[in-house]
């Protein structure tokens, strides 16, 4: 027999519910799904409301399996894999939205409420915001109040739903914070799961060519935040070094070298003081580790300092990282260096920007030396009509060149490549290194944000008995953006001129309060690690907390929380004491020996006693007036006396 495909309309009340819940639930990844997997859940959610509405029959077998081959080969195709956390999603919601299309019970919704559940918890892989937690409970909520409806009696309202939900809500809450605070906390998780955040935090890429990072700069993203233990740099001092290029084509830098330096502590000489500090490093899906220039000494595991004093970690950083670093703004950096890498310092494409290098070789035969020579350069961008702007002119190739003697525009990269170019001409070997440079220091949590608007480039410039020394061309053009910072430029106006808007001043403020909300939720419960766990169970008292004392703390709160939860709904759900009148009425029947029937009413109870029982039709006749006027008549409290008197006179018919 042909199974049935038609519907009763007996998921009418509740399939809203269950069609909102799986809604809620895939809002989080409607950004990074594509948009097909989101339109074919919409067509196919509204499909089977109407299918349910209006009594028609499902789609056959042969249809739905087609629909399903064609959608896991177009997640396929589109992410080029099924596993991970992006093609995981699609497959979740492509999978909820086909098996609505056959969904004829309340057990086909218990499994899309499964579904929903599974959906709200891998949101949580790609990041897990400060909002991330409202909108879980928000979410669990919907699904238990969706959960509850399918089950309702006609007669129970939304709103008893809806305080069912919250209540069972609440029972978890003691046993969740008992697991999130007491489990142990490891090092690194038992498995790998390839976080997909949409997009790189950074922007930063191991090459640069002119306009890359102006653009970047019109984001404003937080790259990362950093805690001081005490001294705090002046803004001019705030040089985040990230990457080091060294190869130049004409037009783009490249050749960040990702190796081990042999011999670390021989390249750099460290003096004056030493600057501590705490850098929370936003997902960026790269391997650079950003630090104040110059590092010394930092805790990020798996992380190596590179012979360009670039600091890199072995894996690509696809969540949020805090480590600790410790700088020194004195330093001096290789202060011999081989004809190999000077060679390599010195390299110019041939016949590429001959302009730029006639006018260095000129002007280095002006200035009678590599000091007064780089001073010449300065000079030169400081007083003639260069201007700073994010929005440069295209350059084309040779593009130093035409930045040079034409356009006159440009943002960081375009001063750096051309302040670099010019060196290599002269014969001073130089190379470009690429970080962010400033930061804005809030308030609210005593703490700098460094945004991607941050983002910059210097140069750096090898001499002799010097070593390699920073020369940031920029301060000569637009030293505002060096001495106060992106941010602060924005504020004070100076910005405008180079093509960016300030915030009011009342934006600006709710957007540092929301930061240090942020910052707070990542120190306090996205950090909670290994390191933070152990400092709170030793502020508990729990001395050496090793795994095995954690997870017997664990099961012994666990199974306390659990007793008292139980206690509490036993005591909520039991039954209400019995009636003091239906127990003496209870007692007048055993008298009697002549059991009561179902749905006989006292006065025929009494009636059909007087003719089974000798008991006397006085006693009888009382009794059941008292119990009468105990149980439903108005409040009488010598109605009960009476009842108790005439029960405890009457005697057991064996008695008699």
């Amino acid at each position: 027999m042909p199974k049935p495909r038609g519907t009763d309309g007996s998921l009418l009340a509740s399939l809203p519910w269950t069609l909102a819940a799986l809604a809620f639930s895939l809002a989080p990844h409607v950004q990074f799904l594509p948009f097909w997997i989101t339109a074919a859940f919409v067509v196919c959610a509204s499909w089977r409301y109407v299918i349910e509405r209006r009594r028609r029959a499902l789609p056959s077998t042969w249809i739905r399996a087609i629909l399903a081959l064609l959608c896991f080969l177009g997640v396929l195709v589109t992410y080029s894999s099924i596993s991970g956390v992006g093609p995981g999603s699609a497959l979740l919601a492509i999978m909820a939205a086909l098996k609505l299309l056959e969904t004829r019970r309340r057990r086909d919704q218990f499994v899309l409420l499964f579904i929903s559940v599974f959906l709200v918890m891998s949101s949580l892989l790609r990041e897990q915001y400060l909002w991330s937690l409202p909108y879980l409970l928000l979410a669990v909520l919907l699904t238990m109040t969706a959960w509850l409806r399918m089950s309702a009696a006609e007669s129970e309202t939304m709103r008893q739903s809806f305080r069912t939900g919250s209540r069972l809500m609440l029972y978890a809450v003691p046993l969740a914070l008992a697991m999130w605070i007491f489990f142990p906390r490891l090092a690194s998780p038992f498995w790998a799961v390839p976080i997909d955040t949409g997009t790189a935090s950074s922007g930063l890429s191991d090459q640069m060519s002119p306009g890359d990072i102006s653009s970047l700069s019109l984001s404003y993203d937080v790259a990362f935040r950093v805690n001081f233990d005490n001294t705090i740099p002046a803004p001019r001092d705030r040089y985040w070094r990230g990457l080091v290029l060294q190869n130049f084509n004409g037009r783009t830098w490249t050749g960040n070298e990702l190796t081990i330096a042999s011999r670390p502590g021989d390249q750099i000489v460290f003096s004056g003081a030493p600057i501590a500090y705490t850098v929370t490093l936003e997902p960026t899906r790269q391997q650079w580790v950003f630090a104040l220039d110059m590092p010394y000494a930092w805790s990020l595991a798996r992380t190596n300092i590179g012979p360009q004093q670039q600091l890199w970690r072995m894996q690509a950083i696809d969540q949020r990282v805090a480590y600790d670093v410790i700088s020194y703004i004195e330093y001096q950096v290789d202060l011999e260096l081989s004809r190999f890498l000077r060679d390599r310092y010195l390299d110019i494409p041939r016949r590429s920007n001959p302009r730029t290098v006639q006018l260095a070789r000129q002007m280095r035969a002006d200035a009678g030396s590599n000091a007064a020579f780089v001073e010449a350069v300065l000079l030169k961008f400081h007083e003639e009509e260069y201007f700073y702007t994010l929005q440069p002119p295209p350059l084309g190739s040779n593009s130093v060149d035409r930045f040079l003697f034409d356009t006159r525009r440009g943002f960081c990269e375009h001063y750096a490549s051309a302040f670099a170019v010019m060196m290599r001409a002269a014969g001073i070997p130089s190379r470009i290194v690429l970080g962010y440079q400033g930061g804005e220091m809030n308030p609210m949590g005593d703490y700098l944000i460094v945004r991607q608007a941050d983002a910059h480039a210097w140069t750096e410039i090898w001499l002799d008995g010097v070593g390699w020394y920073r020369v940031d061309p920029t301060a000569a053009v637009a030293p505002e953006r060096i001495d106060a910072g992106i941010s602060g430029a924005m504020l004070d106006g100076t910005a405008a001129a180079w093509g960016l808007s300030a915030p009011s001043a009342l934006l600006h403020r709710l957007s540092l309060t929301w930061d240090a909300m942020n910052a707070k939720w990542n120190d306090w419960v996205l950090g909670y690690g290994p390191e933070n766990q152990d400092k709170f169970m030793e502020w508990l008292g729990m001395d050496d907390p090793d795994w095995r004392k954690m997870m017997l703390t664990l099961v012994s709160l666990v199974v306390a929380l659990v007793a008292v939860i139980s206690l509490l709904l036993f005591l909520r759900n039991r039954p209400p004491p019995r009636d003091r009148a239906t127990v003496l009425y209870q007692r007048f029947i055993r008298k009697t020996g002549v059991a009561i029937s179902i749905g006989e009413t006292p006065a025929a109870y009494a009636a059909r006693v007087q003719t089974q029982s000798r008991l006397g039709t006085d006693s009888i006749d009382t009794i059941t007036s008292a119990y009468l006027d105990a149980r439903y008549g108005p409040v009488d409290p010598t109605a009960l006396l009476r009842l108790k008197t005439a029960v405890s006179a009457l005697s057991h018919p064996h008695q008699q």
